[in-house]
């Protein structure tokens, strides 16, 4: 008998065992054209929105060559009832992953993990970036630089990103389109070439590194038109200093939805890229020998600008960047460090196997 009156306490204290109640899910906030964008308050959390992801993407220069590294912190909002008092209740999930390509192994080597909020183990705070899972971390500090932590037992990353330029606000004022409804946005800026210096632990041994870096952070509650079935971006740092954002949105059949980004130059003039200015076009593809996935990892991508066209062929550092998350709940897709004619940054093809929701 005793065990059950403890078994009832600890149900009562977890939520399981509550008076009954109207379930309620959350009320999601909605991405609205005609915001402007505010700092330091964005840097943080908006943990009225359903999706959030701070995405840290760059190159790294180490004794041994170039390496490829990725960092990102996803907040999400789940559909759980909001009168639930249990601090068990997932209202808030936080999920990370972390990524290093390195062309002498060829392949991708990642890492991910998940939490529910609070308990000193998961937090995204709002009114600034600090991001937390346990001992990987993205903070932004008081000097403007952001330091980033995450490793795995094969690989550690504990990396200081330094700004170098004003960001980049993408869209209008912030409101990025992902469609031709309105609710398919989201509020968005980018953090191009930051300058990477700390030190990569790898093969048993540490040594420092330095490099170049980009920050996305995006947040929305309706990313994508319901015919959506994944998408292709590339976030391009430029050795003139320019920077060059490009998405596309695909529907099942490979067709686009949508497309934009932005062009900034070297003198800091920006081109808002719309739909029409933005075209990927697959030169060559690699067949995923884990997943039986065809990934267009070879790209040409052409951007209309009021000078003229441009044209990017972007070729990746090695072939087998594919990450597969769905040990968090995430899709398999391709990630990795390419490189073009004047520049290098990251590429993201998602939702080459299955449709992706978000």
């Amino acid at each position: 008998m005793t065990r059950w009156i403890l078994l009832v306490i600890w149900l009562v204290s977890c939520g399981f065992a509550q008076a009954p109640a109207r379930a309620e899910g959350p009320v999601y906030a909605d991405v609205l054209p005609g915001h402007s964008l505010t700092f330091p308050a964005d840097y943080g959390a908006h943990p009225d929105f359903r999706t959030e992801w701070w995405y840290v993407t760059g190159w790294l220069h180490t004794p041994d060559g170039p390496r490829g590294f990725q960092i990102t912190f996803f907040r999400s909002r789940p559909d759980v009832d909001q009168n639930n008092p249990s601090a068990f209740s997932p209202k808030q999930i936080i999920l990370a992953h972390v990524a290093l390509s390195d062309p002498k192994l060829g392949k991708l080597i990642d890492d991910q993990r998940i939490a529910r909020q609070g308990f000193g183990l998961a937090n995204a705070a709002t009114g600034d970036t600090a991001v937390v899972l346990d001992d990987w971390s993205l903070v932004r500090g008081a000097d403007d630089v952001y330091t980033a932590r995450a490793g795995t037992e094969a690989f550690g990353l504990n990396l200081h990103l330094r700004p170098t330029q004003a960001l980049l606000i993408q869209g209008d004022r912030g409101y990025s389109s992902k469609g031709a409804s309105a609710g398919e946005a989201s509020y968005y800026y980018s953090a191009p070439h930051l300058s990477v210096a700390g030190t990569l632990r790898q093969g048993g041994r540490t040594v420092e590194v330095s490099g170049d870096a980009w920050l996305d952070h995006e947040w929305s509650s309706s990313f994508l038109a319901a015919r959506s079935a994944g998408w292709d971006w590339t976030g391009l740092n430029l050795d003139d200093g320019g920077s060059l954002t490009a998405f596309q949105v695909r529907d099942a059949a490979g067709q686009p939805v949508w497309a934009g980004g932005s062009f900034r130059d070297a003198s800091g003039a920006t081109v808002v890229l719309r739909r029409d200015d933005v075209q990927f076009s697959t030169k060559r593809s690699w067949l995923s020998p884990r997943t039986g996935i065809h990934y267009p990892v070879v790209q040409t991508l052409t951007i209309k600008l009021p000078s003229g066209s441009r044209q990017f062929i972007l070729t990746p550092l090695f072939d087998d960047q594919e990450l597969d998350s769905r040990a968090t709940g995430g899709p398999v897709y391709w990630e990795g460090a390419v490189k073009t004619d004047g520049g290098k940054g990251y590429l993201e093809l998602v939702g080459y196997a299955t449709a992706v929701k978000i």
